[in-house]
Order: structure tokens, then C-alpha cells, then sequence
């Protein structure tokens, strides 16, 4: 059974990426965590079980970015808003099942992306909780079983996003995995390092 691993990205550009984290400790110092969370993150999930793909943004500045591991396929976010945007990358794997995750999760790993798949052998669709609210994951057995209506009134990073989402995929076989923490804040950031790491950064 043929499994993708979308992870999306964004050129680690000041003022353009992690932008609330950067309102709290400078967005040239949230712009270097990204670039380095994300680089991690990469090499963290590396795996045999399954092909990762790049889905990068900006579109053009992206697919020729020298940021990200070469070997790795990338494909274009596209314009929209993040439902869109999520929709378009999930629906451009041609088969098998496939998990799409963001880059700002520090906790992610192999064994949480297994167990997504995994859960794919029983459900249509998997969510991976985030403490926000919101989702860290998203997955499905394939783009067939994705409704027409994904995401659609979706109140993005708000508590309501998970539940909106649920919403919008309501007839669907759904499970959940393992709730993580994503990174928006200072007080993100805070509960996912140590205190010598958080000096470093904030130096």
C-alpha cells in the first residue's frame, strides 16, 4: 500500500513565516526557528514506510528553494486560504493513502506518523489533535474518500478548527491519534524546549 507523507513549508523568511511567534520574540529570531524546527523535523521522519513530500510556499520561490533537502518531491501550496490550499496538496497524491502535517510541531515523530497510517486501515480519514483545538494531522485512505466540502467554514487558528473541521467531513469514518502541541506563541515554544535552549534562542 503506497503512503505519502505531505509536510507543508514556507520559506523561512522573516515577517513571512511564524508571524504571532515572531510578535513575541522578533521575527528574525521566529524565522530561524522554523528554518531549524523544519530541517529537524525533516530528517526525524525519514522512512522507509513512507514517501515524503514538500508542499512549499511561496509557489515559484519554493520548488527552486536550496532550504529543503533536494531529493525530496515538492509541489506547490497554490494561492487560497490554508483550507484551499490543504485541499489542493491532499487531492495531488494520484493514490494510496497519505497524512499531511505542518513543519511546527517539535514532537512529532515516526511513531506518530505510523500510527496515522495506521489508523487508515479502519477509518476514511484521521486526525492527529492539537492542544490548541486545532490539528497537527490530517489523513486519508485516498483523495476519493475526501469530500467535496473539506474544510469549508473552517475558523482557522481558533479553538473551533478541529471541530470545524469534523464538520465538514461528517459521514466519513474518522479516527483520532496522539495529541501534540504545535508552536504559535512564546508560551508554545516554552512548553516544547528546555530552559537552556529557550536562553539561546532569546539571546
Amino acid at each position: 500500500m503506497r503512503r505519502t507523507l505531505i509536510i507543508m513549508v514556507k520559506e523561512p523568511r522573516p515577517g513571512r513565516v511564524k508571524t504571532r511567534l515572531g510578535r513575541d520574540i522578533g521575527h528574525v529570531g521566529a524565522a530561524w526557528w522554523f528554518r531549524h524546527q523544519t530541517r529537524a523535523l525533516i530528517r526525524r521522519l525519514r522512512d522507509p514506510r513512507w514517501q515524503i513530500v514538500l508542499a512549499v510556499s511561496p509557489d515559484r520561490e519554493g520548488t527552486t528553494s536550496r532550504v529543503w533537502p533536494a531529493d525530496l518531491p515538492r509541489i506547490a501550496q497554490g494561492r487560497g486560504d490554508l483550507g484551499r490550499r490543504m485541499g489542493r496538496v491532499l487531492r495531488s497524491v494520484p493514490k494510496g493513502r497519505v497524512c499531511l502535517i505542518g513543519a511546527d510541531i517539535p514532537g512529532v515523530t515516526s511513531a506518530h506518523v505510523a500510527r496515522a497510517f495506521a489508523a487508515l486501515g479502519r477509518a476514511e480519514m484521521v486526525f492527529g489533535p492539537a492542544e490548541d483545538g486545532g490539528y497537527w494531522l490530517v489523513g486519508a485512505q485516498g483523495r476519493h474518500v475526501l469530500p467535496k466540502g473539506l474544510f469549508q467554514g473552517v475558523r482557522w487558528s481558533t479553538e473551533h478548527a478541529l471541530a470545524d473541521t469534523l464538520a465538514s467531513v461528517a459521514g466519513r469514518r474518522v479516527a483520532t491519534v496522539d495529541l501534540l502541541r504545535d508552536v504559535d506563541s512564546l508560551s508554545d515554544l516554552a512548553a516544547t524546549r528546555t530552559p537552556s535552549s529557550m536562553s539561546s534562542l532569546l539571546r
